[in-house]
């Protein structure tokens, strides 16, 4: 299963994709899912070790997002194609850039699954449409509330919906309803359920 995140940008798909690894590893090591492998699709220069080095040293983060950002080029995204199509694990997830574009295109049409993420609840349409273009099953359309106070949950069948509040780097989102709900729709996705 190889999922990717996508979504509008500035709508916190790189914290999610952290607490997402989190929450998954929580379960992962209580023997009840495959172990997840993530893959960082833009260039944005924030890898999975961005969010922990924030919590530990926002200065070095800083310095270091600025020193590991480059361009979305061809090749960049080309590399990460390869890498989501040759990814053989039971569950892969797969960060990506806010752009609907041919780049993005060739990274996600190697995935499975799609999770899209929106702070503008007006840009979910284009997003569905781009994941319906590429044969990816949506199972999950959530709502990034910058501003919200709790998280809440719509539906979880048979696409699971609602909203994660704040997601903002160096804050662990791991526990967050929302966040534990789609690790275990995810999970339980990989595990063949």
């Amino acid at each position: 299963m190889k999922v990717v995140l996508c979504g509008p940008p500035h709508s916190g798909k790189s914290c999610l994709r952290e607490g997402l690894k989190q929450a998954i590893m929580a379960i992962h090591r209580g023997g009840k899912a495959p172990y997840p492998y993530f893959i960082t699709g833009c260039p944005d220069g924030e890898g999975s070790w961005y969010i922990q080095t924030v919590r530990n040293n926002p200065d070095l983060a800083a310095r270091l997002k600025r020193e590991y950002k480059a361009k979305f080029t061809l090749a960049f995204a080309e590399k990460i194609a390869f890498d989501v199509k040759n990814a053989s694990l039971p569950l892969t997830l797969i960060d990506v850039g806010g752009r609907i574009d041919g780049k993005n295109k060739i990274i996600m049409e190697h995935a499975t699954h799609g999770v899209i993420l929106a702070g503008d609840l007006g840009k979910v349409g284009e997003w569905e449409r781009f994941c319906g273009e590429l044969n990816l099953k949506v199972i999950a359309i959530v709502h990034s509330d910058y501003e919200g106070k709790f998280d809440a949950i719509e539906c979880e069948s048979p696409i699971l919906r609602g909203s994660v509040h704040y997601l903002e780097r160096g804050e662990d989102v791991s526990q967050r309803p929302m966040v534990q709900v789609l690790a275990r729709v995810l999970v339980g996705l990989s595990n063949g359920g």
